[in-house]
C-alpha cells in the first residue's frame, strides 16, 4: 500500500481517501514510526478514525492535540460523533469545553449539541444552549431552529417549540413535523391532526410521526386510517410498516395485518429485523401460531429480539416445551437473551407446570446470562410457584423480595389460591392488598369473590359483593381477536 520513500503529502493524500480501518492503523503506524509531523495529517487521521466510528482513538488524538483548540472542524465532528449516543452527556461536555478555549461554535456546533440535548434527562441543558444561541446569533439558522423544536419536543414543552417555530422566516418540512412529533409526545392527537393537515408539504417522516402517534395512544384504528392514507402517497418506512403491524397486533386483526403484509410483498419490502419481530408478534396474539413459526424459520438472521417474540409467543398460546426448545436454540447460537426473553420462557413454564425448568432459570438468570430479575420476573415465578400450590415458598419470596413490590404478584398468588381452593389464604391477600392500598385491589377484590363461588361460600360471597357495590367496582377488562 506504501510506497518505500514516505512523506507527509503521500500519508495526507491516502488518507483523504477514507480508507478502511485497517490501512487507517498502517497509515497512522508509518507516521508515528517515521516522525512524521503535522497538524493536517492529525486532522486528517481523527476524521478517518471517526468515519469508522472509531471514537476512541480519535479522542485520544483529539485531547493530544498540539494546539491550545482545535479547529472548529475537529469541534463539530468529535461533538456529531458523541451526540449520536443515547444517555451521553460527552458533547455536552465536550461544548463546555470549547467554550472555555474561546473557540466560537457554530450552526454546525449548535445542531449537535442539541441532538445531544435531546438524549439527555432532563431539558436544562436545551435551554441553557438555547439562551448561548440567542446570544450568538444562530437561531436564525434553518438546522438550529430544528433542532432545537426537536429538544423542546421531546420533553413535550409544546409552547416553546411553537415559539421557536413561529419566529422562524422560513420553516421547511423538518420544522413542521419536528412541531407535529410535540404534540403527540403530549398525546394532544386533535392538535397535531390539525397541524399535519395545514403543513405546506409532507415527507414519509411525517406520516411515520402521525401513525406513531395513534399507536403511542393506543388509537389503533386511527393509526391505521393514516397509514392507509399515506401508502397513497410514500412508500412507508420501515419504522412506520412496524407500527401498523402493532396496531394490527393490538386490534387482534389478522385481516388487517395480512393487508399490511400484502402491501410490503407488492412493494417487495425487505423483511428485516424489526418487521419479521413485529410480523411474530402480530401473529401469535392474533392466533396464528403457525403463521408466527414460519415467519421466524425463513427469516435467517435471528436476534434476541426475533428469538424474544417467537419465545413469547409460543408461551402465550401455551406451547412451553417448543419456547424451551427455542430458547436452547437461541443460546446454541450464540444469542444472548434479555430480561424479556427470560420473562417470556417463564410464563410458558408456569402456564405448562414446568416447576423444575422454570426453577432453574429463574436462580439462574443472573448468573449465566447477566439479566437481573425485575419485578416480572418475581411475578411469574411466584406464579408458578401457586400454580403448583407451593404457597408457603411463594408467600416466603414475597416477603423477601429485593426488588419493589406491586400488587402484581400478589394477585398471581390470589389466583393460585382460587385455582387450588385456598380461600383461607386468598383472604388474607386480598386483606393485605386493600391495607396498603393498592390501586389494583379491587380487582383482587373480584379473583376472592370468584374463589367464594368456587367453594359455595355464598355468605361471604354475598358480604363481599355488597361491599364492591359500595365502593362501585366494576368488571374491568376485555379482550378481542378476529
Amino acid at each position: 500500500m506504501l510506497s518505500y520513500k514516505i512523506s507527509g503529502r503521500l500519508l495526507s493524500r491516502l488518507l483523504n481517501q477514507r480508507p478502511p480501518i485497517t490501512e487507517i492503523k498502517q497509515i497512522h503506524a508509518q507516521i508515528i514510526t517515521h516522525r512524521i509531523l503535522g497538524l493536517s495529517l492529525i486532522n486528517s487521521l481523527i476524521h478517518c478514525y471517526l468515519h469508522c466510528n472509531q471514537s476512541r482513538v480519535a479522542r485520544i488524538l483529539f485531547d493530544g492535540y498540539p494546539l491550545s483548540s482545535p479547529p472548529n472542524l475537529l469541534w463539530n465532528l468529535i461533538i456529531r460523533a458523541y451526540s449520536k449516543i443515547q444517555d451521553c452527556s460527552e458533547s455536552i461536555n465536550l461544548f463546555r469545553r470549547m467554550m472555555i478555549t474561546r473557540a466560537v461554535p457554530d450552526q454546525y456546533t449548535f445542531t449537535y449539541v442539541f441532538t445531544s440535548c435531546a438524549h439527555q434527562a432532563d431539558v436544562k441543558w436545551g435551554q441553557i444552549v438555547h439562551g448561548m444561541v440567542i446570544k450568538i446569533g444562530c437561531l436564525l439558522n434553518l438546522n438550529v431552529a430544528n433542532s432545537l423544536i426537536c429538544v423542546y419536543g421531546t420533553f413535550a414543552m409544546v409552547d416553546e417549540a411553537r415559539k421557536v417555530f413561529d419566529e422562524m422566516t422560513e420553516p421547511d418540512v423538518i420544522s413542521w413535523t419536528s412541531l407535529v412529533c410535540a404534540h403527540t409526545k403530549c398525546g394532544n392527537m386533535n392538535k397535531a391532526c390539525e397541524l399535519f393537515s395545514q403543513m405546506p408539504i409532507r415527507n414519509d417522516v411525517s406520516w411515520c410521526v402521525m401513525v406513531s402517534g395513534f399507536v403511542g395512544c393506543g388509537m389503533w384504528t386511527e393509526a391505521l386510517t393514516y397509514f392507509h392514507r399515506m401508502v397513497h402517497e410514500f412508500k412507508p418506512n420501515e419504522a412506520t410498516l412496524v407500527l401498523a403491524l402493532t396496531a394490527c397486533t393490538h386490534l387482534g386483526s389478522l385481516d388487517l395485518g395480512s393487508w399490511v403484509i400484502g402491501y410490503m410483498g407488492k412493494y417487495h419490502v425487505s423483511q428485516t429485523r424489526n418487521i419479521t419481530t413485529a410480523l411474530i408478534d402480530m401473529y401469535a396474539k392474533c392466533g396464528s401460531i403457525d403463521l408466527a413459526y414460519q415467519a421466524f424459520s425463513q427469516f435467517s438472521k435471528r436476534d434476541v429480539h426475533v428469538f424474544t417474540s417467537m419465545i413469547s409467543g409460543l408461551s402465550i398460546h401455551g406451547l412451553a416445551k417448543e419456547a424451551l426448545t427455542e430458547f436452547r436454540k437461541m443460546l446454541a447460537e450464540d444469542v444472548h437473551p434479555n430480561g424479556i426473553t427470560i420473562l417470556g420462557v417463564l410464563k410458558g413454564c408456569s402456564h405448562a407446570g414446568l416447576l423444575s425448568q422454570g426453577t432453574f432459570i429463574f436462580y439462574n438468570m443472573e448468573k449465566l446470562w447477566g439479566v437481573a430479575p425485575e419485578i416480572e420476573h418475581y411475578s411469574c415465578y411466584i406464579d408458578l410457584l401457586g400454580r403448583a400450590g407451593i404457597f408457603g415458598k411463594a408467600l416466603g419470596m414475597l416477603r423477601a423480595m429485593t426488588v419493589s413490590t406491586d400488587a402484581v404478584p400478589w394477585r398471581s398468588l390470589l389466583s393460585a389460591c382460587r385455582i387450588h381452593r385456598n380461600s383461607h389464604l386468598g383472604e388474607r391477600i386480598a386483606n393485605h392488598l386493600q391495607q396498603v392500598d393498592f390501586q389494583t385491589s379491587h380487582g383482587a377484590m373480584l379473583l376472592l369473590s370468584d374463589l367464594y363461588a368456587s367453594q359455595a361460600k355464598w355468605e361471604k360471597l354475598a358480604g363481599l359483593r355488597k361491599r364492591i357495590c359500595r365502593k362501585n367496582i366494576a368488571d374491568i377488562g376485555c379482550s378481542r381477536v378476529e
